[in-house]
């Protein structure tokens, strides 16, 4: 639900213990662990809070595929692996997504999910803050339904 470009538009590169080496916001959040912590941690919200009813409803009856797929997907988004491209070709988010209505109600209820899993599983306030600019910018983008 977000372009692999945003994220690097918000990633300020701070040097890393190598200093030849920007450290990324893959490595910031601290590898692939924490991206499928992360992941998973959204979907579990998505099932658990009412407020995310909307977004949840959208998923179908089981979230495993989805849970896997946006893991392989922050991966490489946040500038680590690429397990989503080597498997799938370029991600295609818009295009992969129109199939399901999403207006602003379905952009907000992703990205309060989304912040509540950064937050609850410890993303550091600074990365949160980028990174949550940059999910709202492709979250936006992604809107393909008029508001009632």
């Amino acid at each position: 639900m977000f372009r692999a470009d945003a994220a690097r538009a918000y990633d300020p590169q701070p040097m890393s213990d190598d200093t030849s080496t920007p450290a990324t916001s893959f490595d910031l959040i601290g590898g692939e662990a924490r991206v499928l912590a992360l992941a998973d941690r959204f979907y579990d919200l998505m099932d658990l809070e009412p407020a995310y009813a909307a977004l949840r409803a959208a998923h179908g009856s089981t979230l495993a595929q989805a849970r896997q797929k946006l893991f392989w997907f922050l991966c490489g988004w946040l500038g680590g692996p690429q397990h989503y491209t080597e498997r799938f070709g370029h991600p295609r988010l818009r295009a992969r997504h129109m199939p399901f209505v999403i207006g602003n109600t379905e952009r907000d209820q992703w990205l309060a999910c989304m912040n509540q899993a950064m937050q609850e599983t410890g993303v550091p306030e600074d990365l949160r803050l980028r990174l949550g600019q940059a999910f709202f910018q492709t979250a936006d983008w992604m809107r393909n339904a008029p508001e009632a």
